[in-house]
């Protein structure tokens, strides 16, 4: 069942609808994989929560009005400009190889898919690399992979336990040829406790990541203290290869020098550290790592520099006394980043992610900025970038190309030439064409934010375009986009039109957005059942777009706020499945 709100109160976490009913109570202390629903032995404490939850949802702003008829819509950003998030997803990591990006994410926290991509600015095409077992050690809670080529071989290092979070070890994938999107051979755990030996004692350990420094290779990684602690730091150890490590760890730092290391930023609160991450410029090495609270807004960046000879050290390293990245009012809860180069290499950009949601949980989405770098060598990364705002794209990227027309596609036969915003665990391909919307059976940290595939590189005026459509689940549209241009991840962050059905007002709906609102044009009845098949057809010339359903026009209006773009599919709280998609230039 999808619920909508999620709260926590120390060892209890809820889930709840937006009234607060049919309340989900987790004991995040006793089961932290939130696998057991206690609620009906603890009724006091999921009312309290979820009436509390619901109080919050209800003193919120609520969504913005739709634009007053006759006002004029936001212009498009510039050709040259995309528009951040770029995507759905936590602890983000992308490599360059060659002339493409590499994006490496958990799918569903059960698997881990290489996103291929020839730009920086869009995630490209999934490629599922690696599936967990049914059960086992490394069976559940797939965490922040990250892709490292290590002597000619890809190496992909993450965490994962068996359902139970303390039961974190780190894991390694080495490739068994040198193509990233080929076959992998598991390896580990990698080794991450206290035994001189290397074997006995291994303890939980995350977000590990390689230091290559003076050709010795070390692997770092956010561990606890001790089994069972729930007390986080920063460890290193020697590496043997990029499959094992070869010594004892070392700690490098505290975790609570500075308040705003600690999960509350006060006086009492724990430290926590995580997300190691590698930065190296001018002959210096740094390092990023997360603190706070990942689950909280108050998530940020601290700065460590290695200053002396020995990495295995602490007194080589130095932790500067600023956060070096910190969240605004507009975008917050940043943290777990990667660094990495444009397409020409001139420019330095910072990946990270953000919440999507004040309240406490870790519902997150990417987003990409450039940095710089100050006159004293350490890196300048501004303030994050706020949702929805232009951004030039990175220093030689061009826009995809735009595909031939007429273009027709399957949706069966792979996403080559699309890009999703959206939920990764929402989408799936499947024999009758690509599902939308689609909810796995146990969704882990899931958003529903409108989730829609746009055909890259289409910047069209006068356009046809159908697509074959079955709604199998929900409660809003699901269809077609058109002239659409700077997508991102969000329910309108996109500016162009929306034609589609909604079984639930049995009716085919017609609207626009500027980047941030919908505004409803005209709707007209149609009796659309769940399960079957329907031909929904726009034609859009100058200002007037008709639209048309199993060959009957039912819809004609005139506007003019959008000229040109691109075309895609997209759902709202439905899941749908889309095959035989055609688009056609007038």
């Amino acid at each position: 069942m999808q619920l909508d709100l999620a709260a926590r109160d120390g060892r209890w976490k809820v889930l709840c609808n937006y009234d607060g009913s049919e309340p989900q109570l987790y004991d995040l202390d006793a089961d932290p994989g939130e696998s057991r629903d206690v609620a009906a032995g603890q009724p006091g404490v999921a009312a309290r929560l979820a009436k509390a939850a619901a109080a919050w949802h209800a003193s919120m702003p609520k969504d913005k009005p739709a634009e007053p008829e006759g006002k004029k819509p936001k212009p498009a950003p510039p050709k040259n400009a995309f528009v951040n998030p770029i995507g759905e997803g936590a602890d983000p990591w992308v490599v360059q190889d060659g002339a493409r990006y590499l994006w490496c994410q958990s799918e569903g926290n059960r698997a881990i898919a290489i996103w291929a991509t020839d730009r920086l600015t869009s995630l490209g095409e999934r490629h599922v690399v690696w599936r967990a077992p049914r059960s086992g050690p490394y069976s559940r809670e797939v965490w922040a992979p990250e892709l490292h080529k290590i002597g000619g071989r890809w190496h992909i290092y993450f965490a994962a336990s068996d359902g139970r979070n303390e039961n974190h070890l780190a894991y390694v994938l080495k490739s068994e040829t040198a193509d990233p999107l080929g076959a992998y051979t598991l390896h580990g755990p990698l080794y991450t406790g206290d035994d001189p030996a290397g074997k006995d004692g291994n303890v939980w350990a995350i977000d590990m990541t390689p230091l290559d420094h003076g050709g010795q290779l070390y692997a770092l990684w956010s561990g606890w203290d001790a089994p069972g602690t729930d007390r986080q730091f920063l460890y290193i150890a020697p590496m043997r290869d990029g499959t094992a490590t070869a010594g004892p760890r070392v700690r490098l730092c505290a975790n609570d020098d500075y308040l705003w290391e600690r999960t509350e930023e006060r006086d009492g609160s724990r430290g926590l550290n995580e997300g190691p991450q590698i930065l190296k410029h001018g002959g210096r090495t740094f390092v990023t790592y997360s603190c706070a609270a990942s689950w909280l807004p108050t998530y940020k960046l601290g700065l460590l520099e290695l200053t002396g000879d020995d990495p295995l050290d602490p007194a080589s390293w130095k932790k500067y006394p600023e956060p070096i990245f910190q969240s605004t009012a507009a975008t917050y809860g940043v943290g777990h980043s990667c660094f990495v180069k444009s397409p020409d290499g001139r420019e330095d950009w910072h990946v990270y992610h953000a919440k999507r949601d004040r309240d406490p949980g870790w519902r997150r989405a990417i987003f990409i900025q450039p940095f710089t770098w100050r006159a004293d060598g350490l890196p300048d990364f501004g303030t994050p970038v706020a949702p929805g705002s232009a951004l030039p794209r990175p220093s030689g990227e061009m826009p995809a190309s735009a595909p031939a027309l007429p273009f027709e596609c399957s949706l069966q036969d792979g996403l080559q030439g699309w890009s999703y915003y959206g939920h990764h665990q929402f989408l799936a391909e499947g024999e009758d064409g690509v599902h939308l919307g689609i909810v796995p059976d146990a969704p882990i940290n899931d958003y529903r934010c409108g989730e829609k595939l746009v055909l890259d590189g289409l910047d069209v005026a006068d356009v046809e375009v159908g697509v074959t459509i079955r709604v199998l689940d929900g409660e809003r549209g699901n269809g077609l986009l058109f002239r659409a241009s700077a997508p991102s991840v969000g329910y309108d962050a996109h500016r162009g039109y929306f034609a589609g059905i909604i079984p639930t007002d049995q009716c085919v709906i017609l609207g626009r957005m500027d980047g941030e609102r919908w505004q409803e044009l005209a709707r007209a009845d149609a009796k659309i059942e769940r399960g079957r098949d329907y031909r929904l057809h726009v034609q859009a010339r100058g200002p007037q777009i008709e639209v048309s359903l199993d060959g009957k026009a039912l819809l004609s209006h005139r506007d003019a706020a959008h000229s040109r773009g691109s075309v895609g599919i997209r759902v709202v709280r439905s899941h749908a499945v889309f095959s035989d998609f055609r688009c056609v230039g007038l």
